[in-house]
């Protein structure tokens, strides 16, 4: 166990001694400032009085950076082995693949949970710094706070997600760019997709990943009062889809690392 933990130690090295993670970071720190001081000067300016989490929701549109540089680590956690040839070297240590991939994605997945950690504290204490920090609750729905909670928490499943099948790709085709490609792709154009493959026209596309991939709707639609889409679509149907998925996307990259060749 102490291995295992030394080797996962080892990648979340790799990971944090590159200049562009702490641009990175820098870059989470530094837009919620920069944007709650614009949203709090034109707040002043039009006197609505915000409160501080709906300060908070409002600058949650920022979170899709988290998304970006999370696809971004896991992208070039395997490929990058692969392009310098230091998974050679990886391999002949008395640790097993099975491991050596298992290593890679928990420094992946830590390095998600603490970007969103670091995002959401960062955006919380600006909000409470700049705007009242009693906002108004609802007495019919959920405060503004619980609303700013389940939007980036349902958010953070999305980043899982996307995090995940970037892996999978980089571990399936050693190609970075490939795997950042395919995951911007399908991070950007699923509301496209999701309105040409709507499954309110077929009923099978609601089975389709990107389709269930916005958990965000469901905070709105619960705020709203709607249970759940006409086509039947719900949270917890959503939320099984992308475990299949997520699933289907590890067995496919533990597969692929473990019987790939690399003495060549």
């Amino acid at each position: 166990m102490g291995n295992f933990l030394a080797l996962v130690q080892n990648e979340n090295m790799k990971i944090y001694r590159r200049w562009r993670t702490w641009i990175m970071l820098a870059l989470i720190v530094l837009l919620p400032i920069l944007f709650g001081i614009i949203i709090a000067v034109n707040d002043g300016a039009f006197g609505s009085n915000m409160g501080a989490w709906s300060a908070a929701s409002n600058l949650s549109f920022i979170y899709f950076l988290v998304s970006i540089f999370s696809v971004v680590i896991a992208a070039d956690i395997v490929a990058s082995e692969f392009t310098w040839g230091t998974i050679k070297l990886l391999l002949i240590r008395p640790w097993t693949r099975s491991k050596v991939l298992l290593s890679k994605l928990l420094a992946v997945l830590l390095f998600a949970i603490a970007i969103s950690v670091l995002f959401t504290a960062v955006t919380a204490a600006i909000s409470l710094i700049l705007f009242p920090a009693s906002p108004p609750v609802n007495a019919s729905g959920p405060s503004t706070f619980d609303y700013f909670i389940k939007m980036l928490f349902y958010k953070f499943i999305d980043v899982l997600v996307i995090t995940v099948f970037s892996f999978m790709i980089s571990a399936v085709f050693r190609a970075s760019g490939l795997a950042i490609g395919l995951s911007m792709f399908l991070l950007f154009a699923s509301g496209i997709l999701s309105a040409i493959l709507s499954p309110a026209k077929y009923a099978w596309a609601k089975y389709l990943l990107f389709n269930n991939m916005d958990l965000s709707q469901y905070a709105m639609r619960e705020s709203a009062g709607i249970a759940a889409n006409a086509d039947g679509m719900s949270l917890g149907f959503s939320v099984t889809v992308l475990v299949v998925y997520v699933a289907a996307f590890l067995i496919i990259a533990w597969m692929v690392f473990t019987r790939r060749d690399v003495a060549a």
